[in-house]
């Protein structure tokens, strides 16, 4: 099987789901559904978020670690 993820316009989610309602369980499975939001706007729902950043900002550049030493 393969996984494909879809942005569904609002004004034909209704239609979409009903077309995938007339395939077998076995042909489509629905995995996840939810309401599209933009990273930032993802980022900005998380507790802390916006100030970690506004810390992270002030931090001087000398306390940074670069590429090389991050542990991928």
């Amino acid at each position: 099987m393969q996984t494909v993820t879809l942005s569904i316009s609002d004004g034909i989610y209704d239609k979409f789901f009903w077309l995938l309602k007339h395939f077998s369980k076995n042909e489509i499975t629905i995995l996840e559904q939810s309401k599209f939001v933009s990273d930032d706007e993802y980022l900005r729902s998380i507790d802390g978020m916006e100030e970690s950043l506004k810390a992270s900002r002030a931090e001087s550049i000398e306390n940074g670690v670069t590429e090389d030493k991050l542990d991928w």
